[in-house]
């Protein structure tokens, strides 16, 4: 790419305002059709996703062409989350933001590639000025890929407004053709009040769903009274795909007034996180199926919320019929809709609300330690959502910390004593998260004399592990002492079976050499293309330390003409 002298006109001082957004403005970034994966808004662990995947036919290597003209703004490769990225700054304002890149095209490429041997690191953030990198409408910029934490090769494609605000790229005239309504998974009805009650019962119910002739759903007919409120489990389907993707609009409705409205148009990376007090999360935990809470809670300040009328709560008096209606739209406006008739009863109740009171109050705006055993937790006020009983226990090196049904917001720390530890041993002791299989998974420890903390976001069992054993390292596609003449790239398996890969340096005949690691497959490549050695006889050598400490070497010799 070369300097263009229209950049000089179009960041000059110039300010675009985003009151109205341009829908001819951005072109598709890819010149296949438009398949998704995943839309804009739709839930994901801990976030909202905040753009498009767009499928990429089961391949790598697809070109993206810049949607408009602009610069790079910013350039980031990580080992996780979107991988290989790119940032594109446009002349009115918005940024466009493509991930899990294979690789960048040539001009970019040849600049990232410069600088990772000039830092010697393979993660490296860069971010050109605006006269650097310009790029004009159709410039090729890219490679779509699997990089970071992909499920298959795609490409994650947002658009973000001036304040990097991620928001709906379909709202930008990005087509995507579809015909399908919205599907219905369940619908739960939640009794909030103190006298609350629904079906004679103060505990959330599941309600029977019949399909109508017309694609619309009737529930079963309940009884309540007080304040309750309703969730939905839906999801959208697009032609061409069976994903279940978000949708893009939900509407409530009782006796005709509008309760609630939610829409996914625009957040901010601030306030995702408050999708687990949006979601139902101890349902998704014990379900794994997420349930949109159709009313606003205490400390939920998502602005994809649009429109309340008491929260979004409904009041039902004793001897009062009421009809609560659910409508989910997807962005082509098609529809469905759930009708839920109630019958006011004041009813004697026969399922009152489940008491989960342990010894263990945290309330949710102070601040608070807990002593169990050798461990200690702290809570930071509104590390939790609302005030809450926790079930926590230690028994030697475990610690039980409730369980993963109730969400944390911020990190807490849980700390532990390690003064019986002697030797060496004391220096490769993490605290790490059981899985599910019994597995310590590595949390990031850190050590101040004899205590041991970690901080967590999420509940659980939590162990004291020691790791003494070092990482193993294995060459996938050469042996030592043989010619790799043929060879594009060297690839070795680089494991560690518990605190896991923290870092790994390789050089060639003493020379840095950039190896990207792929943690989904535990393989390090060099590119023979990075021309970093031109003898015949090479020396090898690969150190890989894990996140306590313990590190492997690894050398062999290879011959290439």
């Amino acid at each position: 790419m070369k300097f263009y002298s229209y950049i000089l006109l179009l960041f000059g001082g110039i300010t675009f305002a985003q009151d109205s957004i341009p829908t001819s403005y951005f072109s598709n970034p890819i010149k296949i059709p438009l398949v998704l994966a995943g839309s804009f808004g739709e839930l994901r662990s801990n976030h909202f996703h905040s753009g498009l995947d767009i499928k990429t036919q089961q391949k790598e290597g697809i070109p993206i062409y810049a949607p408009a003209d602009g610069y790079i703004s910013r350039i980031k490769i990580s080992h996780y989350g979107y991988g290989k990225a790119l940032y594109i700054k446009h002349p009115n304002g918005y940024t466009t933001v493509y991930a899990h890149l294979k690789k960048y095209g040539d001009t970019i490429q040849k600049i990232v590639k410069t600088e990772q041997y000039k830092k010697e690191k393979y993660e490296i953030e860069l971010f050109p000025k605006s006269k650097e990198i310009p790029v004009k409408k159709g410039d090729l910029i890219a490679y779509t890929g699997n990089t970071g934490s992909s499920g298959g090769p795609h490409l994650h494609f947002e658009i973000r407004d001036t304040n990097s605000r991620p928001m709906n790229p379909l709202l930008f005239g990005i087509e995507i053709p579809d015909t399908k309504k919205p599907i219905i998974n369940s619908v739960i009805a939640y009794p909030l009040g103190k006298e609350a009650q629904i079906n004679q019962s103060q505990n959330p119910i599941k309600l029977r769903l019949t399909l109508q002739k017309d694609g619309s759903y009737k529930a079963e007919n309940i009884s309540a009274f007080g304040k309750i409120g309703f969730g939905v489990s839906t999801h959208d389907q697009q032609n061409g795909a069976s994903n279940k993707n978000g949708v893009y609009k939900i509407e409530t409705f009782c006796n005709g007034k509008e309760k609630f409205e939610v829409v996914f148009e625009k957040f901010s990376f601030a306030e995702t996180r408050y999708l687990n007090r949006y979601i139902d999360y101890s349902y998704y935990k014990n379900n794994r199926s997420r349930v949109q809470k159709l009313f606003r809670q205490p400390n939920n300040p998502l602005s994809i919320i649009k429109k309340e009328d008491e929260q979004g709560c409904v009041l039902i008096d004793d001897g009062l019929n009421s009809v609560y209606t659910i409508e989910v739209t997807d962005f082509k406006n098609n529809k469905t809709t759930i009708q839920i008739p109630i019958k006011g009863e004041e009813l004697e109740i026969l399922k009152p609300r489940k008491n989960n009171k342990t010894e263990d109050f945290i309330y949710a705006n102070e601040g608070t330690s807990i002593t169990k055993g050798k461990f200690s937790v702290y809570f930071p006020a509104n590390s939790l959502y609302e005030n809450t009983y926790l079930n926590i226990k230690a028994k030697g090196d475990t610690l039980v910390l409730h369980e993963d049904v109730v969400p944390l917001y911020k990190n807490i720390t849980i700390s532990t004593d390690i003064s019986n530890y002697k030797g060496g041993d004391i220096d490769k002791l993490y605290i790490g998260r059981l899985n599910y299989k019994g597995e310590p998974y590595y949390n990031r420890t850190y050590r101040k004399g004899n205590k041991l903390s970690a901080k967590t976001k999420t509940f659980g069992s939590y162990v004291l592990v020691a790791d003494t054993t070092a990482p193993t390292i294995k060459p996938i596609n050469f042996q030592n002492k043989k010619w790799v003449s043929k060879n594009k790239t060297l690839k070795i398996k680089i494991t560690d079976n518990l605190s896991g890969i923290s870092s790994y340096r390789a050089t060639i005949n003493g020379k840095f050499i950039l190896m990207e690691y792929n943690y989904k497959k535990d393989v390090l490549t060099y590119d023979f293309a990075d021309e970093i050695i031109s003898d015949a006889e090479n020396n090898l050598k690969l150190i890989v330390i894990d996140n306590v400490g313990n590190n492997a070497t690894f050398e062999a010799t290879f011959f290439r003409k």
